[in-house]
C-alpha cells in the first residue's frame, strides 16, 4: 500500500521549485527521487497532478504525494558508471556523484552506490558495514558530492573505520554560503542532536546531543554576501557541517533542509548586483552546495599517507565559477 504524505507550503518555501520544497519538507527522500515521483503523477497540487518538478509553489497550497511501498530485497549488481579516483586490492575511492544515493532504503531500492559497487568489485567488499552497506566506510549526506572511501576487505574496514573513530582520517569540504563567516577563520564548537520537534532534522544543541566540531576558513568570498568555505570535520554527526554553517547564520546555498529563506538569498544576490541568470542559479541550485573536497588516511596495509582530491561536479563548478569570478 502506498504511503501518502501531505504539506503545505510556507512563506520560506514560496516562490521555489516543487522539488526543492518537497526536498525541504521530506527530506527522507533524495531530491531526484522526489523528482521521479512528480514525473510519475504521484504528487498533487491543490488536487490536481503535477508533472513538473520546476513548479513554482506558492505561500498556502496544499501539496500531497505517495511513496510506493518499499522493496525488501537483497542489493544486487547493477552496471552504474563510477568515478574512480584511486583504486587498489584494499581500498577504492570515489568521486560520488550529487544523484547518487549511497545505500538502498525506503524510496531508492536500487540504483545506489552499494548497487553499483557489488558489480564493479563483485565478491570483494568488506561485509563488516552489512548487505544493506557492504564496504562503507563513512556516510556523505544525499545529494552531497565528492570523495568516498570504501574498503574491500575486513582487514581494510577495520583499521579505516578505527582512523575514523581517532580522528587521524582528515576529511576537507567546500561549501557555498550565504553571507561571509566572521572571523574568516574559526572552530565552531556546538553539540548537534535531534531537533526537538522536526525528526528528520539535527539541532543545535538537540535532543540527546553529541560533541560536534567543525574548522572551517573563507576561501573566496563575493562582497560579504557569498562566501566559498573550507570546512574540515573533526567530528561526523549527522548533517554536521550544514547545521554548524547554519547555526552562526551562514547556511548552505541551495539546503533545502537548512538553507536560508529564499527572501534572504535574493536580497544577497541583489546587494551583489549579480545579473538574472546568476540569481536564478543560486536561487534554485538543485541541492546543498556541499563538495567533500579531499580526504586524507593512512593506508591499512602500507602505512604510508595518501591524500586523494575530488573535483567538483559540473554544477557546483558552474556555481563557483560563476559567483566568484576573481
Amino acid at each position: 500500500m502506498d504511503e501518502t504524505f501531505s504539506f503545505v507550503i510556507e512563506e520560506d518555501h514560496a516562490g521555489g521549485r516543487l522539488d526543492k520544497a518537497l526536498a525541504a519538507l521530506y527530506s527522507d527522500l533524495s531530491r531526484s527521487r522526489l523528482t521521479k515521483l512528480i514525473q510519475d503523477g504521484c504528487v498533487k497540487v491543490d488536487g490536481a497532478v503535477t508533472e513538473d518538478p520546476s513548479l513554482k509553489v506558492r505561500v498556502g497550497q496544499e501539496v500531497v504525494f505517495f511513496v510506493p511501498p518499499p522493496v525488501d530485497s537483497t542489493p544486487q549488481p547493477e552496471n552504474i558508471p563510477l568515478d574512480i579516483l584511486y583504486e587498489d586490492d584494499d581500498l577504492i575511492v570515489i568521486n560520488k556523484s550529487p544523484d547518487l544515493v549511497v545505500h538502498p532504503g525506503a524510496g531508492n531500492p536500487d540504483g545506489t552506490l552499494v548497487n553499483a559497487l557489488l558489480y564493479h568489485c563483485k565478491d570483494t567488499l568488506s561485509g563488516i558495514g552489512g548487505v544493506m552497506r557492504p564496504g562503507i566506510v563513512h556516510r556523505l549526506d544525499k545529494e552531497t558530492s565528492g570523495a568516498m572511501l570504501v574498503a574491500k576487505n575486513d582487514m581494510a574496514h577495520k583499521a579505516l573505520s578505527d582512523q575514523l573513530a581517532d580522528r587521524t582520517l582528515s576529511r576537507i569540504y567546500h561549501a557555498v554560503v550565504l553571507g561571509e563567516p566572521i572571523p574568516p577563520i574559526g572552530v565552531i564548537d556546538r553539540r548537534i542532536g535531534r531537533h526537538p520537534s522536526q525528526r528528520l532534522k539535527m539541532a543545535t544543541p538537540g535532543a540527546a546531543s553529541r560533541e560536534a566540531v567543525t574548522r572551517y576558513k573563507v576561501l573566496k568570498r563575493a562582497g560579504g554576501h557569498l562566501s566559498l568555505v573550507e570546512c574540515r570535520l573533526e567530528t561526523g554527526r549527522t548533517h554536521q557541517i550544514r547545521v554548524h554553517m547554519e547555526s552562526i547564520k551562514n547556511p548552505l546555498i541551495g539546503d533545502p533542509m537548512y538553507g536560508g529563506a529564499r527572501s534572504a538569498v535574493k536580497a544577497a544576490c541583489r546587494r551583489l548586483g549579480v545579473d538574472e541568470v546568476l540569481e536564478n542559479q543560486v536561487l534554485d541550485f538543485p541541492r546543498q552546495a556541499l563538495h567533500a573536497a579531499e580526504i586524507s588516511f593512512v593506508h591499512p596495509r602500507s602505512e604510508e599517507q595518501v591524500t586523494i582530491q575530488a573535483p567538483y561536479y559540473g554544477d557546483i563548478k558552474s556555481l563557483i565559477k560563476n559567483i566568484f569570478k576573481k
